[in-house]
């Protein structure tokens, strides 16, 4: 059995504009990475567009709306998905879109501001 794949209507977010219309076989979700025609996208909302046919509603298209980024070399897993960063900094944003607000642009690894978040054991 093929996935299914539904008409994705890709719009850039700042200028506003669409990048077009394509096929994707997976749901993405904000802060997953796209690549299209050689660049790399950040997802930051995904839109389900519906139609009424037959007295029930079935999804139609979708609607991603994106930034241009460049992926993360710094990930963390934590609570079942990836974050931006080293999530061990208490200035981490724990977002799969933003590092932190002292250094959003990183790395973490060479940060001047990094302090290791205290748990409540150490505390």
């Amino acid at each position: 059995m093929e996935p299914e794949t539904l008409p994705t209507e890709v719009i850039l977010t700042h200028p506003r504009q669409s990048l077009g219309s394509v096929q994707l076989d997976w749901m993405p979700q904000p802060g997953n990475y796209l690549d299209l025609e050689g660049k790399t996208y950040a997802v930051l909302e995904r839109r389900h567009r519906y139609q009424l046919k037959a007295g029930r509603y079935r999804l139609q298209k979708i609607a991603l709306y994106v930034q241009s980024a460049k992926r993360p070399e710094e990930k963390t897993w934590i609570e079942g998905r990836w974050v931006i960063g080293n999530a061990s900094c208490r200035y981490n944003a724990n977002s799969e879109i933003i590092r932190c607000a002292v250094n959003p642009d990183g790395p973490c690894e060479s940060c001047r501001f990094y302090e290791k978040l205290r748990t409540k054991s150490e505390e």
